[in-house]
């Protein structure tokens, strides 16, 4: 985080914020405010427009827009005098951040941050869009330029900002009319359709879909997988495996601290936007352990384990959550504490394996890192790998297992350089959302790789912010902070529920599912759209914005809709509650129409459309979790890829009445024979009891249904 301790800049408001983001922006010139009744009350009774700049604390560009222009003394005099400025983080408040950019994308027909927006007291906003240069230049208008335009405009041609502000009013009138969004029906032909799309999109050479820049899109290959599994069609796995070998193996994976970038900025996944974020790393270890588990391959399980050491070495906070994000720019300069030129290399390891470690990771005297302005080599390499092991091995006249010793020593070697480095800037928020995705994730890895480790550490982040926030007040919080009560959004539950349904089926412990259920009745009682279906991002007490987003997009992390749209129909499953499964119905039937109609955008949602169409399971495991055929039974049941199956757990004896309160079905499932049980429902019809653990796979994994 930016400082200014060596000279005499006094901070603005933002100093008493906790948000990193707002913090970077506490010692500029200009006299922001952050997003509260002040701002407006004083745009208001001053008569000025509101400049509102939305970021977050990893955005390249939101530090180049920083450094340029709200540092400089001429600009903030600009924007003090004539507006009143207003920052806000949008991992904070992403219900802010959502209108603000459907907006953006209306006006404008696209957007991205850092998003710059100018508009009245009440609100209502007349100019958006993304970066914009202190300067004009060829194609974007420059800061210094605009505002004097906006503040003639607003003090003396105001019935101009008049008929904008209506236009837009106009718009939004739409966004809050409440009306369906099309009829549709999401059926095995969507299906198809989203399959065929990314398999039409498919980059045979590379991995990935589609050209430059790449985003890892891990839900995409997550619904690839469950289509292979439902359809048989090979193709989609090649497809899985293929993208996730070739992101693995690119610039846009640490090989040396492990975790992955946020995209790749070609296509073939070299040169990454540097920045690391919380949410790429839960979502790409799920569809590691899934893969994993559908092939039996070490590799996949290898890259899991890797994605969750960074996590726990540089991610976790002492308190039990994880953090959102680490930069991609160290001293200013972005990609620099990740990339190396060869004489590095040869001054820190021994010669032989400098020339292994160089060869096996393709770096170049010249570098493979090209200036952006340029486009001329920098000297610097980013590590990649292209050739197999083996064939580095052989090159070398040695065998795999001395290579793999190698590598390994020097990268442990080079790990230990590379952090006395200027480490990018992180942001240490604890969000609930991206919290609940982890929790999700370790307990999913934990299952399929067997470690319990990673169970621990999905307890230790959910008890977190359960007591942090839940068992404090009665409410989620959307930041995990005893001194920050952020109204939870509709994500956060979503995410924590997901995380904690995970929890349960890998710990049995019915804590974990008596609240995910009250949460839930939570999110249907405050969020849910009595008119037309589906949760709303805010709840119905929240602050009031210009309309009330609801949304089914899966885009760089799924859907609030799309996860919840999973967890009803699991907890109706799993309890029986049909009301919870109608639920997910309705879901279902009112996004049929957007879904239907662009499929491969909602691909999460789909993989929910998946389990709801069949085939699907029901397992209950009636047991002792201390004895040895119960862990047996589990541990077939968790190395097997099944996607579509629900797990409950009856532990004999008394112990058993908390299970059979939530899930009445389950009162007379009992041991047979003193030996751990299971009952396996496929599609609502019931199979014969068994205590053979071969025998319960063959009764989920049988084709006829």
């Amino acid at each position: 985080m930016k400082t200014y301790d060596d000279d005499n800049r006094k901070p603005n408001r933002l100093i008493h914020e906790k948000s990193p983001y707002l913090l970077q922006h506490a010692y500029n010139p200009v006299d922001w405010y952050p997003w509260g009744e002040e701002a407006f009350k004083k745009a208001k009774d001053e008569e000025k427009p509101i400049f509102l700049s939305i970021g977050y604390s990893t955005c390249h560009w939101c530090h180049v827009m920083e450094k340029e222009s709200f540092e400089h003394q001429d600009l903030a005099d600009l924007l003090n005098n004539n507006f009143v400025s207003i920052k806000v983080d949008r991992e904070e408040r992403p219900d802010i951040d959502a209108v603000y950019m459907e907006v953006c994308q209306a006006m404008n027909g696209n957007g991205g941050w850092p998003l710059t927006i100018i508009m009245t007291s009440e609100k209502v906003p007349f100019v958006a869009a993304t970066y914009m240069p202190k300067e004009s230049i060829p194609e974007r208008i420059g800061l210094m330029e605009l505002l004097p335009q906006i503040n003639v405009i607003w003090t003396k041609e105001h019935h101009k900002i008049d008929e904008q502000t209506s236009m837009i009013r106009s718009h939004l009138s739409e966004q809050t009319a409440q009306k369906p969004m099309g009829e549709g029906t999401v059926d095995d032909n969507v299906l198809y359709l989203a399959f065929k799309h990314l398999e039409d999109t498919f980059d045979e050479e590379n991995g990935g879909f589609g050209n430059a820049p790449k985003f890892p899109s891990p839900h995409n290959l997550m619904y690839l997988l469950r289509y292979w599994n439902r359809s048989g069609d090979e193709r989609a796995l090649e497809i899985v495996e293929r993208t996730l070998s070739a992101m693995r193996s690119g610039g846009i994976y640490d090989h040396l601290g492990f975790g992955f970038h946020r995209y790749s900025t070609d296509s073939a996944w070299l040169v990454p936007h540097f920045e690391k974020m919380l949410y790429d790393q839960g979502m790409l270890a799920i569809a590691y352990s899934e893969v994993y588990q559908a092939t039996g391959k070490t590799e996949y399980a290898g890259t899991v384990r890797e994605i969750f050491e960074y996590i726990e070495r540089d991610m976790s906070s002492p308190k039990g959550g994880f953090y959102c994000a680490e930069d991609a720019d160290s001293e200013g300069v972005e990609g620099k504490f990740y990339v190396w030129d060869t004489s590095e290399i040869r001054e820190i390891l021994e010669e032989t394996n400098a020339e292994l470690f160089i060869d096996h990771f393709n770096m170049e005297k010249s570098g493979n890192f090209l200036d952006e302005s340029t486009r001329r080599p920098t000297g610097k390499n980013i590590l990649h790998i292209k050739a197999s092991p083996d064939e580095i091995a052989h090159k070398h006249n040695i065998n795999l297992e001395e290579l793999e010793n190698s590598i390994e020593k020097s990268r442990q070697k080079l790990f230990e350089v590379r952090e006395k480095r200027v480490h990018p800037s992180k942001d240490d928020k604890i969000l609930t959302d991206w919290n609940g995705l982890m929790v999700a994730s370790l307990a999913i890895a934990s299952r399929a790789l067997g470690e319990k480790r990673y169970e621990n550490l999905a307890k230790r982040c959910a008890d977190f912010i359960l007591t942090s926030t839940y068992m404090r007040t009665g409410s989620l919080s959307h930041l995990c902070s005893e001194r920050t009560e952020t109204p939870a959004f509709l994500e956060d539950h979503a995410f924590l529920i997901w995380g904690l349904i995970e929890l349960y089926e890998t710990t049995f412990e019915i804590s974990y599912l008596n609240t995910a259920l009250k949460l839930n009745g939570y999110l249907l009682d405050n969020y849910w759209d009595t008119g037309n279906g589906g949760f709303y991002q805010t709840a119905n007490t929240s602050e009031s914005l210009l309309f009330r987003k609801k949304e089914v997009y899966d885009g760089a992390i799924p859907s609030g809709n799309s996860v919840a749209f999973s967890n009803l129909i699991r907890l109706g499953r799993m309890t029986g509650n049909t009301e919870l499964e109608k639920k997910a119905y309705e879901i279902m039937k009112t996004f049929s129409g957007t879904v239907s109609a662009i499929p491969i955008g909602h691909t999460q949602f789909l993989s929910g459309a998946n389990f709801v169409l069949g085939p699907s399971s029901e397992v209950v495991i009636a047991g002792d979790l201390t004895s040895e055929d119960t862990k047996l039974m589990l541990s077939h049941l968790h190395r097997e890829y099944l996607p579509n199956k629900v797990v409950m757990f009856k532990p004999s004896g008394t112990e058993g009445n908390a299970i059979t309160r939530i899930a009445e079905y389950t009162e007379n499932l009992i041991m047979k024979n003193g030996k751990a049980t299971a009952y396996v429902c496929r599609d609502l019809s019931c199979k014969e009891p068994t205590t053979d653990p071969e025998k319960m796979i063959q009764l989920l994994k049988a084709k006829e249904y």
